[in-house]
């Protein structure tokens, strides 16, 4: 048959016309009008804003609630109970588990928070697929539920094991106070062994409390040197007389004393 007569011919109308053809381009800016800005100055005065209100903030923080001050460090102190920051407490309570601390110190310090940061730093490249719902990744998810859950139950067992009344007894700041060397009474504690624990000036060390400012009565000192106190000082270290003991009761009473 010839062209024209009897035939009608139908285009594909999954084949766009030439002028119907539109390269696919991303959206310019502008047709999103108010909800795009210059970032200078526009965003970066936002954001400059919004930093100077939380800088001011913290300013009033820290002069409403400064920073406590404890004494100065002493390196020699082996009986200080030292506590990090709280970003670092569920390290310090993991290297207090055997497993994890004395000769096994190098687990906690090293090889558990290495393989924790080093999965960390590699989980875009181990967990690259195209899906974001966290039901559709279990494994993404439940790494970082556990790592969230082992991070959170270590930083409370470390606020709540630690004993924060020996911590502000031993952080205490003392005012220094002349010893007079040359007394009966430091004699005496020198002679029982006192400033082996407590210092030659009295100022505290080994686990041993300071013994200046204690407040206690000469007799209290004296009842605490026969018959120890809390454990850590056992009875019967004071082998001197009755006279010796009252002796160094009334002066270990009175230092620190106005």
């Amino acid at each position: 048959m010839h062209r024209g007569k009897g035939m009608k011919f139908v285009g594909d109308s999954r084949v766009l016309a030439p002028e119907q053809r539109k390269q696919k381009l991303p959206k310019d800016y502008s047709e999103y009008p108010g909800k795009t800005e210059a970032f200078w100055p526009n965003f970066l005065l936002k954001e400059w804003m919004v930093g100077a209100v939380f800088l001011v903030g913290f300013l009033c923080l820290t002069v409403a609630h400064p920073a406590p001050l404890e004494r100065i460090a002493d390196p020699t102190d082996t009986g200080y109970i030292p506590l990090p920051d709280w970003y670092f407490l569920f390290l310090y309570q993991l290297l207090k588990y055997t497993f994890a601390s004395g000769p096994y110190t190098v687990i906690g310090a090293m090889i558990i928070p290495g393989l924790a940061f080093g999965g960390l730093l590699l989980a875009p490249f181990l967990d690259n697929g195209p899906e974001r719902r966290p039901m559709k990744r279990p494994i993404a998810t439940g790494a970082m539920l556990l790592a969230l859950a082992a991070t959170v139950f270590l930083t409370w067992q470390s606020v709540a094991t630690h004993d924060w009344a020996a911590a502000e007894r031993q952080g205490k700041i003392v005012e220094k106070v002349a010893i007079d060397k040359s007394s009966a009474g430091y004699k005496v504690a020198s002679a029982n062994t006192c400033i082996t624990c407590h210092g030659d000036s009295f100022q505290g060390g080994a686990g041993a409390p300071t013994l200046i400012g204690t407040g206690l009565s000469a007799a209290e000192v004296a009842e605490i040197a026969k018959k120890g106190k809390g454990g850590k000082m056992p009875a019967g270290i004071f082998k001197g007389t009755d006279e010796e003991l009252k002796t160094l009761s009334e002066y270990i009473s009175g230092l620190g004393k106005k």
